[in-house]
């Protein structure tokens, strides 16, 4: 493995460690706020990444594809929600599915706001430089690809949530395809069509929320 490679693993680690676990803590915090107990009696709802990491989907596969292939995916282990214990379960499953992401986008402005206190202050070292910037980026990167309006994925949840009852079974029934479709949409190349708006939209909004301290530290 090459030094650039080594390198970049370092930098991206610990982002996407904390990316994924606040965002399957999230979940099950969410879930377990509207009467659903069962990630909470699992344990899940927890900041230790080890309950959360896959060791294929989030290390072994992720790393192969990024040394073998022009793009990456990977995932964590799913917050298990019996959606029939929620209080009012065809409403709340959006929050439920929402609250992953909308983790990864303050994480996002957090690691924003870590960069420009770090400019702030003169940080000479590149590394947390480099580290902040992948902070950014792979949080407004999970961010926009869980809301994809596919299930399983959070955006198929929400839109579950929102369609007529009998439009929705419908479309949940797609949920056992939803990974192979997902996998022929990155390997047609087409997915980035639906991601890279949706991480540009989060990137200004966390822009926009972290003008006032730019202002500041400028």
């Amino acid at each position: 493995m090459d030094p650039e490679t080594i390198r970049n693993i370092a930098v991206y680690a610990l982002p996407v460690l904390f990316a994924i676990t606040l965002h399957e803590a999230a979940h099950a915090y969410a879930a377990k706020y509207f009467g659903d107990n069962t990630a909470y009696a699992q344990g899940r709802m927890s900041l230790n990444p080890l309950v959360h990491v896959d060791l294929l989907g989030t290390i072994v596969i992720p790393i192969a594809l990024y040394l073998f292939t022009p793009f990456v995916f990977g995932y964590a282990k799913p917050v298990p929600v019996d959606f029939s214990r929620l209080r009012n379960p065809k409403k709340q499953m959006a929050f439920v599915a929402l609250a992953g992401p909308m983790a990864n986008f303050i994480m996002a402005f957090m690691w924003l706001v870590l960069g420009l206190l770090l400019a702030y202050f003169q940080v000479e070292e590149n590394f947390p430089h480099k580290v902040a910037q992948a902070g950014v980026f792979t949080n407004l990167l999970i961010f926009a690809f869980n809301l994809l309006p596919l299930p399983p994925l959070d955006g198929g949840r929400v839109l579950t949530s929102i369609l007529p009852n009998n439009l929705a079974y419908k479309f949940a029934r797609i949920e056992p395809y939803g990974f192979f479709i997902v996998l022929a949409l990155i390997f047609v190349g087409v997915l980035g069509y639906w991601v890279v708006p949706v991480m540009e939209v989060g990137r200004f909004l966390i822009h926009l929320i972290a003008a006032p301290l730019t202002i500041f530290l400028s």
